[in-house]
């Protein structure tokens, strides 16, 4: 058999048993929705790249690999779907990361989500004023699912009328314990504004996890001691 006659059997063969595994496995294979269905897509993926190309290696022991890999998953997914408690360590759990409007520092810093990252979700969800976020829960597949708070829920045409325009963007005022000068005015809200509101509440600037000025002027202050009933 040539060389270029093998490769494009491998390379069908590959396919079929890629198609195969996504069809034993259903849909959420593709959406990589859990920890070990997103490590098993990348090995199939590298044992299929490699059957097609690497003639170096038996074919035989590239389908005993892609064999193993599939019953590997399938008996993973039958033990998270069946035992709730090994299916979290298996698949992974969700993670709130703000709760009663406090953003928890602490989770986030365990699942490596940067408050850069999370404005940048919940802006995808347009929202731009963090203030209007009752809770927040990363998804085991990285996705981030918001609960506003109730007067930020089910905007009408009629309430609409009632918000005067404000245009504005949210301005960053404290951020992970340190003063944003440049962010600054000197005719509303400067150092001096911002250490009397703080003083108001009995705190620092190195107790503020966040501090921010939201499109409506009301200012959102986060603190790294959250205390949460």
């Amino acid at each position: 058999m040539s060389g270029s006659v093998e490769i494009i059997i491998r390379t069908l063969t590959a396919f079929i048993l890629l198609w195969v595994f996504v069809q034993l496995l259903g849909k959420q294979t593709i959406a990589q929705k859990t920890y070990h269905l997103y490590i098993a897509s990348i090995t199939m993926g590298t044992i299929a790249g490699n059957l097609a190309f690497n003639i170096k290696i038996k074919f035989l022991y590239f389908i005993i690999a892609m064999i193993i890999m599939g019953a590997v998953v399938f008996m993973l997914n039958l033990v998270a779907v069946r035992n709730p408690r090994f299916g979290k360590w298996i698949a992974g759990e969700p993670a709130t990361i703000i709760q009663k409007g406090q953003i928890l520092e602490e989770s986030m810093k365990q699942m490596g989500y940067s408050l850069e990252s999370l404005k940048q979700a919940l802006r995808g969800k347009d929202i731009f004023n963090i203030e209007e976020v009752e809770c927040a829960i990363l998804e085991i597949n990285g996705s981030l699912s918001v609960l506003k708070k109730q007067q930020y829920r089910n905007t009408t045409k009629q309430n609409v009328t009632l918000l005067p325009p404000t245009g504005t963007v949210p301005i960053e005022l404290v951020y992970d314990g340190k003063i944003l000068y440049e962010n600054l005015s000197p005719h509303t809200y400067d150092e001096e504004w911002v250490m009397a509101e703080l003083k108001k509440r009995n705190l620092a600037v190195f107790d503020i996890s966040y501090d921010v000025i939201g499109t409506k002027g009301n200012l959102y202050i986060d603190i790294f001691e959250d205390q949460l009933s």
